[in-house]
Parts: structure tokens; sequence; C-alpha cells
């Protein structure tokens, strides 16, 4: 006996008219709830071509549509749309496809690997770009004639990257030189050598923890920052505007923080060298029971200028990988307030992943190099 087949689903067309704003959405509404009243399985055509205009209102009307027809069983298919629609629909993000919520296919291994391959090498091509037109309106801001550079902004920003961050970096390397010293004075003193706690301090903060401890709080601190403020321009259209009323973006909100960041940051090396060492001097003489002067004897013998000049030019390296991967996951945000906070988040943790990589990479090539 043959199984009994399912009933035909009941097709129900909705064409609003008009507009389709918060004056119209609870009429329209009312007339949705009366027709799908204990129908099961509805297959449900959406029809907006008569749309004039459609608000926030009328976008979540659509959404509250597609939920419940999909609760009731069937399926919302859009036909057609005007443009006030598709524009409103778009906006807030609303989809005017099929709404089942059917599951994408699964990928396989190869596929995700090729996706991660072809999404990196997106990424660094437009981190490229990014760094090129800075470069070049950096350049046409300091020696143009008609696009010239307000200082005023500029200053502005090293107050904000240098001057607010020089608290935290100081005590931090303050406390890292203390702990360096503090961890090696103990094996130092089994062989009598207490003396060399200077040329470890010294060339350990000059070359190493002095520029990695700084760009690792300037990540937190101000390359958080910088994606936040360019995505949430991004997110309210003032990006857009910008660009509306002929200014580059790039100008206008990345050259002053790379400018300031280019300044300060190896400003800030300098002082967390200084201080890190300050910290290792004080160990060495309240425990290791070393004079002040044998030790800075020790530390301008040991300290040779190739030493701070690494330090010098690691940091100008970390600077510029924080505020160019801080602007690019700005400018590459979506998704409203979420999207903020991802762009934020992934700026943060890819600056100081790179920036640990970058150091590993100059040591490596300073070590060799001669």
């Amino acid at each position: 006996m043959p199984a009994p087949s399912a009933p035909p689903a009941i097709v129900l067309d909705l064409r609003p008219e008009g507009p389709l704003d918060r004056a119209t959405v609870p009429r329209f509404h009312q007339e949705l709830q009366d027709r799908l009243r204990g129908i099961k399985g509805p297959d449900v055509r959406l029809d907006l071509s008569a749309v004039t205009s459609m608000d926030s209102a009328g976008a979540a009307l659509c959404h509250v549509v597609q939920t419940s027809v999909v609760r009731a069983g069937g399926t919302l298919r859009l036909v057609a749309s005007s443009t006030e629609a598709r524009e409103a629909l778009s906006l807030f993000r609303v989809r005017d496809a099929d709404a089942t919520d059917s599951a994408p296919p699964p990928t396989t291994f190869f596929e995700r690997l090729g996706g991660s391959v072809a999404s990196a090498a997106a990424a660094t091509v437009e981190l490229l770009v990014l760094f090129t037109d800075t470069l070049h309106y950096t350049f046409l801001g300091i020696f143009g004639r008609h696009e010239k550079l307000r200082g005023a902004t500029v200053v502005e920003q090293m107050v904000r990257i240098g001057l607010e961050s020089l608290g935290i970096v100081s005590l931090i390397s303050l406390l890292v030189g203390l702990t360096v010293a503090l961890q090696s004075a103990f094996q130092l003193r089994q062989f009598g050598a207490n003396i060399y706690i200077a040329d470890l301090i010294g060339i350990a903060m000059t070359r190493e923890m002095g520029p990695l401890m700084t760009a690792i709080l300037i990540a937190g601190r101000c390359g958080s920052s910088v994606a936040a403020e360019i995505s949430t321009m991004v997110i309210t259209e003032e990006v857009d505007a910008l660009k509306v009323m002929g200014v580059n973006p790039v100008r206008f909100l990345v050259v002053p923080r790379f400018l300031a960041i280019t300044i300060t940051q190896p400003l800030l090396t300098v002082m967390a060298d200084v201080l890190g060492i300050l910290g290792g001097f004080f160990v060495a003489v309240t425990y290791l029971q070393v004079g002040a002067t044998p030790f800075l004897d020790q530390l301008t013998g040991a300290l040779q200028v190739k030493d701070i000049l690494t330090g010098l030019v690691k940091s100008v390296a970390f600077a510029w990988i924080i505020v160019f991967v801080g602007a690019h996951r700005g400018f590459a945000v979506h998704g409203g307030a979420e999207g903020v906070g991802r762009a934020t988040t992934s700026s943060v943790v890819q600056a100081i992943f790179l920036v640990i990589a970058a150091d590993a990479f100059f040591s490596l090539l300073f070590y060799f190099g001669g």
C-alpha cells in the first residue's frame, strides 16, 4: 500500500504597497499574523516591488516575517524588490533571499587551508597598499605645496601615543629591569662575576627588552585605539563622508598617527632602556654589593653604539607594524558594534604576534650580519 503523500504547501503572496515604515508596519504585521494563523508549512512569496520607501521598522518587519514563516515550517522567497527596499535591506543587513536556515556544506581541510592562505595573501596586499599610500601622503604633507600636513594634529597624536604612555612604559621597564637583574644575580654570585650584571642588563635592555616591551605596551594601549577609532568612523560612515568631501582617509587618519608613533616610539624605547638599566643598577648596588662607579664603568665599556642603534631600528619597525595593523583592521571592519570589538581585539593580537616575529627576524639579522 503506497504511503500517503504530503499535503501541498499553501502559497501566500504578500505584496505591501507604498511606504513600509513605522506608520504602516503595524497594519501589515497584523495582516500577516491573521493570514499565517493555523497554517503549517506555507510557501510565502514576498513582493517588495511596490514599496516606495523603507526604514528600520520595515527592515525589521521583513526579519519578523522570515522568522514567523520558518517557525511555521515554511519557506520565504523574495520575488521582487524596489530600489528603496534593496537599499534598506542591505543597510540593515536583512537577508533578501531564501530565508531557510540551511547549514553550509562541510568543507575539507585543504579548502579551509586554501581559504586561509588566500585571506592572508589578500590582507598582505592590502597592508602593502596602505603602507605605500601612507608614505606617499606623508611625503606630500611634508614637502608638497598644496596638501600641507597639519602640525597640530601630529602633536595631538604624539601626546596621546607618547606622553600618555610614558607612565606605564616607565613603570613596566623599571620592573622588568629589576626582575631580569634579580634573576641573573643569583647565578652571577656563584661564579664571583657580580660586576657582569652591568653587561647583562645593559645589552639585554638596549637590544631586546626595551624595544620589545615598549612595543607590546604600545600595541595594547595605542594600537587598539587606532583600530577602534577608525573602525567606528567606518561604521558610522564618517570615512565615506571624508571621501565625498574629497579628503583621502589615509591622509587624514593614518598619516598623523604614522608620524606620531614613528617619532615617539624610539623616544619611549630610550626611556625604557634607561629605566631598565636603572632597575639593574639598584639590584647591583643593594644585592650584589657592586659600587656605582664600577657598575657605570663596566656598563659604558660593554655597551656599543651598535647596541643602541639596533634597539632604535627595532623600535621604528615595531611602531610601523602597530600603526599599520591597527589602521588595516579598522578600515576592514564590518558588522556594526560587534565588528568594532572584533577589529580591536584582532589588531592587538596580530600586532603583538608580528612584533615578536619581527624581533626574532631582526635578532637573527643583526647577530649573523655582524
